[in-house]
């Protein structure tokens, strides 16, 4: 029970992640919707294949901070039925 709840939560965090990273890869990079390969090329010459993960992961890790503390504080306030 426990592990299939664990295994739940990692694939919507996966999800939750990757959608972030393809949202801010289009937003950041709209070029590589019109020309990818033209994009990737541009990214091999200068050797920086971590810096969407970088910046995907400390955007992440914001929101997972702020949405963790709300849940707390609702949690706070939520009448809890025995």
């Amino acid at each position: 029970m426990i592990l299939q709840k664990f295994k739940q939560t990692i694939k919507l965090e996966l999800l939750i992640y990757m959608s972030m990273l393809l949202l801010l890869t289009i937003v950041m990079h709209s070029d590589i919707l019109s020309d990818p390969s033209a994009r990737f090329q541009f990214m091999y010459e200068k050797g920086n294949y971590s810096h969407p993960f970088l910046y995907t992961f400390i955007i992440y890790t914001i929101l997972f901070i702020i949405r963790k503390t709300l849940d707390f504080i609702i949690g706070l306030f939520e009448t809890k039925i025995p």
